[in-house]
């Protein structure tokens, strides 16, 4: 999510891989609006033939030149691609090829918010990016596999999670194998050479991270319908039961989803078994999983609806840059628990929390200094980490105690409506969140989402006979010399075990006491008893 995205189960976290290399910073001048892949696929070969058509928009004047990202092959001469021709209307256009990147000049200079389409020639043996191999039965397959920046190992593209671009794929694959790709298939068609001739098309912009295709073969069934979208199953032939019962859970996730946010994004959604790195990877409109996520049991529920989560965000609403990276994998993650909150009840909901919880308190103590949303990076892949999923998680979830369910609720539809189709930061998820409010959230997000770490929390109770008190004293206790601000919930507790009060205190200082009428001494007092609160420690009982 990913967005890369992964299931929200420990065992299929494991499943991440290495991500892409050491980025490229982004040229902000330069958009592309529409991506045009021809691929060539053979069973004699990993060879790859392509043609991408790309129109791209100037937004300055007198640019003479541009580059693409496409990584070359090596001084070996193995795996890499070799460009054959670059073109603008049937003219070659002077270029070269230096490392990772593709330098194309411009004949004349740009003109501002200027359209011009190239022709990018190529071939080559992808190292990546196309996994180009078998799958567990031992058939060949062909899947895309570009999150975060690993595109540019088969296609030229501005590959950065920021720009977002149309896409169409025309394939040509063998005869036997059916082919996946981003879109609405438009043409399928039996050629008098022995190959297949599929056309994918979409209307929808998304980054090359979640552009896909895949080509294998298939057992393919509808299995509903939300509205006019349709929900597919792409699984092994020999997987065949086992897939299209696993994959019928989505439709069910779908409705979930359009009903609380808002209208599907894409054209379709297709749930692929596939031999993607990760536990699942949440290509726009088909959906890649592992092809051991495929048991036929519906375990792989919550993995199912963490992907589907990331069609709204992640791939419709897409982070601004990757250090943005939890508005996707966070947001994939609390919705997950929102689903199994709406269908199983609260307590599912907070045995998910109480995990994630204790996930981030792990994860801190290894990496004391790093902020759910970093000031810098030089791989995206650092940022997939347990800041940006459970984390994450965490200050939705706090957000929503802080706004009400109603607000919070409303503020989630209009962030969708605003930047469906278009990318979006930390700042504008709060500013969104403030109008749905009506509170000044600067604070809340400074807090949780810049600053290092979470509160830790020490403290005593005791129990005045003589006054009928309950006295509270509560410390922050947190290695960095920062104080957090936030609603906190006492639970009293009888000498019977159940809860006989709950008390919400503000807290804004590093120490502070709070005093409650109370009419018999209780057995303990606890700390957030509804699992509201990103904090560690307790309370203990005072001489």
């Amino acid at each position: 999510m990913q967005k890369v995205s992964l299931s929200i189960l420990t065992a299929l976290l494991l499943l991440i891989g290495p991500a892409g290399g050491q980025t490229y910073p982004r040229d902000w001048n330069l958009d592309v609006l529409h991506y045009r892949f021809h691929l060539t696929l053979s069973d004699t070969t990993d060879r790859i033939q392509g043609r991408t058509d790309l129109t791209v928009r100037f937004r300055e004047e007198g640019r003479t030149g541009f580059a693409l990202d496409l990584v070359g092959r090596g001084a070996d001469g193995g795996t890499g691609m070799v460009v054959l021709r670059v073109a603008r209307g049937g003219e070659d256009i002077q270029h070269r090829h230096e490392g990772d990147r593709l330098f194309i000049s411009l004949s004349t200079p740009s003109r501002a918010e200027e359209e011009r389409t190239f022709t990018v020639t190529y071939q080559g043996i992808p190292g990546d990016g196309l996994i180009i191999g078998t799958n567990r039965y031992g058939d060949r397959t062909f899947f895309g596999d570009n999150w975060p920046d690993r595109a540019r190992h088969w296609l030229p593209t501005v590959d950065h999670v920021s720009d977002k671009a149309t896409v169409e794929w025309l394939v040509n694959a063998p005869e036997d194998y059916e082919v996946v790709a981003t879109g609405a298939l438009v043409e399928r068609s039996d050629l008098t050479d022995g190959t297949e001739f599929t056309h994918w098309v979409s209307g929808v912009p998304v980054p090359p991270k979640v552009m896909v295709m895949g080509a294998a073969r298939f057992a393919i069934r509808t299995t509903g319908y939300v509205g006019n979208i349709p929900i597919q199953a792409w699984v092994y032939p020999q997987d065949r039961e086992a897939g299209f019962h696993d994959f019928s859970q989505a439709e069910r996730a779908v409705g979930f989803f359009q009903d609380r946010i808002g209208p599907f994004p894409f054209e379709k959604l297709a749930n692929v078994q596939s031999k993607t790195r990760y536990g699942g990877m949440e290509n726009a409109g088909n959906i890649f999983y592992s092809e051991r996520a495929v048991r036929g049991d519906g375990s792989n529920e919550g993995l199912i609806v963490h992907e589907i989560a990331h069609q709204w965000f992640g791939d419709s609403v897409t982070e601004a840059d990757w250090n943005h990276i939890w508005l996707s994998e966070g947001f994939a993650t609390y919705f997950t628990h929102l689903y199994n909150e709406h269908f199983y009840g609260r307590d599912r909901l907070v045995q998910g929390m109480g995990r994630d919880r204790a996930t981030v308190i792990r994860f801190l103590t290894q990496n004391p200094d790093l902020a759910l949303v970093p000031p810098g990076y030089e791989d995206p892949g650092e940022l997939l980490n347990r800041n940006a999923y459970q984390k994450g998680c965490w200050v939705l979830h706090m957000l929503r105690r802080v706004m009400g369910d109603d607000p919070f609720w409303s503020g989630i539809r209009e962030y969708y409506d605003t930047f469906r189709d278009k990318t979006a930061s930390t700042e504008d998820f709060r500013k969104v969140m403030e109008a749905a409010s009506g509170l000044d959230l600067e604070r809340f997000f400074h807090q949780w989402a810049f600053i290092a770490g979470h509160p830790v929390l020490e403290g005593t109770w005791t129990y005045d006979n003589s006054s009928g008190h309950l006295n509270v004293t509560i410390e922050q206790t947190q290695p960095r010399d920062f104080t957090f601000h936030f609603p906190l919930d006492l639970a009293v507790v009888s000498e019977s075990g159940g809860v006989e009060a709950v008390s919400t205190v503000e807290i804004s200082q590093k120490r502070q006491t709070f005093s409650f009428p109370a009419d018999t001494e209780p057995s303990s007092v606890i700390l957030d008893p509804d699992t509201w609160l990103l904090f560690e420690g307790g309370l203990t009982k005072g001489e």
